[in-house]
């Protein structure tokens, strides 16, 4: 029951089923109405034709019935009296009278006589305008009710038509006659009879059709499923999950799912490079010091009290630094605080009074009154990627270190210069990721741990911005900041 396939079968089934009731009951109405009206028709033409041998004043004795037994025919007078009944009626109800013995009438004799005058003394054309004239049957729709009548023995459900007859000698005459709703009955049965047997089959058919075809359309997902087991269960993130051919949205759930582990192996990839490369960067700093450590226990003169120092602040750097990379990865969101990206890079080179190379500060006037170096973020973070991206150009540069603010479309670029080697065309993506160095950089006692630049493009991204390597004018690399300015 809690399975797709079974929630599709028994939803489609009620559906179905809900549809079909509607729709049978529907059908039972319609074909009601229409043999209802076929016995309306049948016992207002019954009617008529008694009514229209009346009209031409024909005896009670003499008049010609059809199928007595199917149109039982009731006549009565103005005073609602029973005149005639046909031949075997011996009860009825839902006319104007149950009565089946005809009564001699005040008017009419077995044979009316064509001089008699009515009572009201009307002339031949008729006085009354809501009864018929003499030797005419009235125009209007004929009353029509529901009753009963027994015939023969036989008592039945029929539908009375009643017409109005007016003879030579004046006499106003209602002859009811009845058509049998047996036949309706028996129609309406044998289809609800026909529906209610058919209905369970078509159901279950629908059942079974429909968990058929759900059971075939969901048997890829099983397929995805047993493969995510079996990744979960291995740990092998390398592998993929079976793609079906078809266009459908399982297809789509797959090739989004192949995505995601695609994604997850190389951030999970990522993640090892980077415990691993943590570790290889930490051991020689720890093993430094410790073995310096061990020297001066065993021989106190021997102690190297600034290499101690040196290894100690790149461990509290390197330190720093993974910290903030984990801060990064785990989603951290830039201060919206409006900083000047001027004054803060003045405010940076300022306060760097160790460097090797003084640091050359141009900050463009500004283009328009609308223009501004302002931009949103956290101070911190920017202050980092100013102060990383000077030190790279302090390692490599020759003679000098130059920083550019300037307007750049919607946004302030910061550009870092210097004249060293420059990085390598094929390099100026490579140098960004983690834990890499190039080989000069390798070379030098003081070259860091590869993790300023990859610090420096992360912030950078995570406030809106982009950061880029050129190659500058005096021959060696630009470093591009770019951050949109605050709105």
């Amino acid at each position: 029951m809690r399975s797709v396939r079974a929630r599709a079968a028994i939803g489609a089934t009620l559906v179905v089923a809900v549809a079909l009731v509607a729709a049978g009951l529907a059908v039972l109405s319609v074909l009601r109405t229409n043999l209802i009206d076929q016995a309306d028709l049948q016992a207002e033409v019954a009617a008529r034709e008694v009514a229209g041998q009346l009209a031409l004043d024909t005896a009670f004795a003499d008049l010609d019935l059809d199928d007595e037994e199917d149109h039982p025919v009731q006549v009565t007078d103005e005073e609602g009296r029973v005149v005639f009944v046909s031949q075997g009626l011996r009860a009825i109800s839902g006319t104007a009278s149950t009565g089946v013995s005809p009564v001699p009438s005040a008017s009419a004799g077995a044979t009316p006589s064509p001089g008699d005058d009515d009572d009201d003394g009307d002339d031949d054309d008729g006085g009354d305008s809501a009864r018929p004239a003499r030797g005419e049957v009235s125009s209007d729709d004929p009353d029509i009710s529901d009753g009963t009548a027994t015939v023969d023995g036989k008592r039945a459900d029929y539908r009375f038509a009643a017409v109005e007859a007016t003879t030579p000698a004046g006499l106003t005459l209602t002859v009811h006659a009845g058509a049998p709703l047996a036949a309706e009955q028996e129609a309406v049965n044998t289809v609800r009879g026909a529906m209610l047997t058919g209905l369970p089959l078509l159901l279950a058919v629908v059942a079974g059709v429909t968990w058929l075809v759900t059971r075939r359309a969901l048997r890829p997902v099983e397929g995805i499923r047993r493969e995510m087991a079996a990744i979960t269960a291995s740990e092998d993130l390398a592998r993929r999950v079976p793609e079906p051919d078809s266009r459908d949205e399982i297809a789509a759930l797959a090739r989004t799912t192949n995505e995601t582990l695609t994604v997850l192996e190389a951030s999970v990839d990522r993640q090892r490079r980077f415990v691993a490369d943590a570790s290889h960067e930490l051991r020689s700093p720890i093993a430094s010091l410790r073995t310096q450590l061990e020297v001066a226990e065993a021989h106190p003169e021997l102690l190297d009290l600034p290499g101690a120092v040196a290894d100690t602040v790149r461990l509290q750097v390197l330190a720093a630094d993974l910290l903030l990379l984990a801060r990064l990865d785990a989603g951290e969101k830039p201060g919206a605080a409006r900083l000047d990206a001027g004054a803060l890079v003045r405010e940076e080179v300022s306060q760097r009074t160790g460097d090797r190379i003084p640091v050359t500060v141009e900050v463009e006037v500004e283009a328009a009154e609308d223009a501004s170096y302002e931009v949103n973020g956290s101070r911190g973070q920017l202050v980092r990627v100013v102060g990383n991206l000077l030190d790279n150009a302090q390692r490599h540069a020759e003679s000098l270190v130059a920083v550019r603010v300037a307007i750049d479309g919607a946004g302030v670029r910061v550009e870092v210069r210097d004249d060293g080697a420059g990085v390598p065309e094929d390099e100026r993506e490579r140098i960004f990721e983690r834990f890499v160095r190039l080989d000069d950089a390798r070379s030098r006692d003081d070259g860091g741990a590869g993790l300023g630049l990859a610090i420096a493009r992360d912030v950078a991204t995570r406030h809106g911005g982009t950061l880029t390597v050129h190659r500058a004018p005096e021959g060696g690399a630009a470093f591009r900041l770019w951050l949109p300015r605050a709105a």
